[in-house]
């Protein structure tokens, strides 16, 4: 699951966030900017809420320091004053969104959804051509080779692969991968997820794969092992 750490000195802010958020991610959470720091040098922190005004290292300070230990983890400004030079400065200084408090849960949501599927793409992007044993993934030409022979896949399922293989080892949840692949623009339902995980693996399994790199995780979702090596049914 996707975690999220949140940071506030206010701990009736920190418990209502996790309120809010607790269905849908992973929660850590630090009480002041040091902490905060701290954190995310020593865990896989996928998205940072931060707030600005804080005793001991204030939001501002945190981030630029959080950007020096982990520059692409997304980071969202929690803010009580709707000061223009304050959030001017924070996104100068590395910040990827700011919000201002008070703010509606599904606001919030949203702007996060929207910071984690820039950071999925930008990870895609810097990841150009993935290689696991006989099965070559290049995301310049949007070709699957399997000792040498390409393997047909239409744009989404090469999305969906390359996604999966660019984090092996990290659990998707059908309705992420729905999201980070169709977006809201595309009305379609969870079962198109199994349906084109099904169509890769098949195709996968046909070009000589011999054990099965797409693993599912009941009741969660699916994830790429390569080195699991899960032998095809």
């Amino acid at each position: 699951m996707t975690t999220i750490l949140i940071v506030d000195d206010e701990l009736q802010m920190r418990t209502m966030l996790k309120l809010y958020l607790r269905k849908d991610f992973e929660i850590m959470e630090a009480e002041n900017g040091t902490k905060a720091v701290q954190t995310l040098k020593n865990q896989a922190i996928d998205i940072v809420l931060l707030d600005i005004m804080m005793p001991e290292l204030d939001g501002i300070e945190a981030c630029k320091q959080m950007k020096t230990v982990k520059p692409n983890v997304p980071i969202i400004l929690l803010t009580a004053l709707n000061d223009t030079s304050q959030k001017v400065e924070g996104l100068t200084i590395g910040a990827d969104d700011y919000i201002v408090k008070p703010f509606e849960p599904e606001e919030l949501l949203a702007r996060i959804q929207v910071q984690l599927r820039h950071f999925q793409k930008e990870n895609q992007t810097a990841k150009k051509l993935l290689t696991f044993g006989e099965l070559t993934i290049d995301s310049l030409s949007h070709t699957v080779t399997v000792n040498q022979t390409e393997v047909k896949y239409s744009p989404k399922e090469f999305e969906l692969l390359f996604l999966l293989a660019s984090h092996p080892n990290r659990v998707y949840t059908r309705e992420q991968l729905l999201d980070l692949i169709w977006g809201l623009d595309e009305i379609v339902d969870i079962r198109t997820v199994d349906s084109h995980v099904r169509y890769v693996r098949d195709k996968l399994k046909k070009a000589g794969i011999s054990y099965q790199p797409i693993e599912t995780v009941w009741g969660v979702g699916y994830k790429f092992d390569w080195e699991g090596k899960n032998e095809t049914k």
